[in-house]
């Protein structure tokens, strides 16, 4: 039988949660004031630690204070499944940890009916000295299950985890793909009435996600509630009934999955088509890297169309090595290839003043079929990471072309994302 969809089983009312961060500290110009800076410093330092949890009427105001949810409302039905969806720090993370009561919001409430079973990070839930085994039970006892009921599905949890030859190891032992294994089966299999998931899923394997993915949806044929948070659209439009779309902390929409995935792509588009149009700014004043350009174009000669990506910067002191990787998706946030720094030899030495970086993908109609397709830019510093990224930096328009010779122009939405090579020979058996 289908689930009642008459309970509301999450209702959120005004949420709101903010934060206060620290500032960049003011360098002093004169041996007078860096002096005078370091006898105030204790004051200073007095004055910052009140003001971690001191917030006053005005903090919208605030340089110091951010809100990663303002103002959120929405109710959740037994058995639905729902999306969250949203840009990196848009308070998607920030809403379930509340929902798991890992954090108290700043104001308004969020009433819940049921038991909350949640997988936000890789092996949150788990100690790491207790074997697996250990920690299945342990997670069941949190979730107020008696032992009888966790012996009946610890078979299940361990098949579906796959991880049966280390399930008497130390979690502390296991990898970060291990433990999404055993956190999903337990989250899963232990029966909570409502279930949060983070976009964790994407540390394991294609199998494995696509099989969790199969899962959530048989969860909530037997009525429990899902809340799933991913980046990857296909995945929220091949699951979730219903979204709701989080932008800087606000709801911006929620309604339908096909609606609302529409209304977001289009303006991951449009923002990624003014990036390309316009001169974008991204600064990492700790490093002293500065990004003011980046331009695509499809440049066309002899038949053959290759993609040329030019990023423009600065460096305000000299830095031996800087790196460039590029990565493409789809609108949809599926990944069409990540092109790493050191794949595509694209680190600088000695790098000081104003640079510039040049890609050339040569031939780009014989690897992708034409469509849009969105272009995020990494720079980094090897042995220290990525220090700038650049979501959705460019649009790249992939012309179509007639591949196989038979008269079709090929397009992402028709023909996928990938022309392949074939040929068919005939004979009579």
């Amino acid at each position: 039988m289908l689930p009642d969809m008459s309970d509301t089983v999450i209702s959120v009312e005004n949420l709101s949660k903010r934060y206060r961060i620290g500032l960049k500290e003011e360098m002093h110009d004169t041996m007078v004031g860096a002096m005078l800076g370091i006898a105030r410093r204790p004051f200073t330092n007095l004055k910052r630690l009140q003001k971690l949890s001191a917030f006053g009427k005005d903090d919208h105001e605030q340089k110091d204070v951010i809100w990663a949810l303002d103002d959120v409302s929405f109710e959740v039905k037994r058995g639905e499944l729902v999306g969250i969806i949203g840009r990196n720090g848009s308070g998607k993370s920030t809403l379930l940890k509340i929902l798991s009561r890992i954090t108290e919001p700043t104001k308004g409430r969020a009433v819940i009916h049921g038991r909350v079973g949640s997988l936000l990070e890789v092996g949150t839930g788990f100690h790491p000295e207790l074997t697996g085994r250990d920690n299945v039970y342990l997670n069941g006892t949190i979730l107020g299950m008696k032992k009888a009921e966790i012996d009946r599905k610890f078979d299940e949890i361990v098949a579906f985890s796959e991880i049966e030859k280390f399930i008497d190891t130390p979690v502390k032992r296991y990898s970060s793909g291990m433990r999404v294994r055993l956190a999903f089966a337990v989250a899963a299999y232990l029966q909570p009435e409502i279930l949060l998931v983070d976009e964790v899923l994407a540390v394991g394997d294609m199998a494995f996600q696509t099989k969790c993915i199969k899962k959530m949806g048989e969860v909530a044929i037997e009525g429990r509630t899902v809340l799933f948070v991913s980046h990857k659209m296909a995945s929220v439009k091949r699951l979730c009934g219903t979204v709701y779309w989080l932008g800087n902390g606000r709801l911006r929409q929620g309604g339908p999955t096909d609606e609302v995935v529409s209304c977001y792509e289009k303006e991951t588009l449009d923002k990624a088509n003014s990036h390309s149009q316009n001169q974008i700014i991204a600064v990492n004043d700790e490093h002293g890297v500065e990004v003011n350009g980046i331009h695509t174009a499809i440049d066309s000669q002899n038949g053959i169309s290759s993609l040329i990506v030019k990023v423009k910067g600065r460096t305000m002191k000299p830095i031996a090595r800087l790196g460039i990787g590029l990565q493409i998706t789809t609108p949809d946030g599926t990944l069409v290839s990540r092109i790493g720094a050191r794949l595509a030899k694209s680190i600088m030495e000695n790098v000081n003043g104003d640079w510039e970086g040049l890609f050339e993908i040569n031939d780009i109609t014989r690897y992708l079929t034409g469509g849009d397709y969105l272009l995020q830019v990494k720079i980094i510093r090897p042995m220290m990471g990525v220090i700038l990224n650049i979501e959705d930096a460019s649009i790249v328009h992939v012309p179509q072309k007639d591949f196989y010779k038979a008269g079709v122009y090929l397009t992402s939405i028709t023909h996928g994302i990938v022309p392949l090579p074939v040929s068919f020979h005939y004979r009579k058996a």
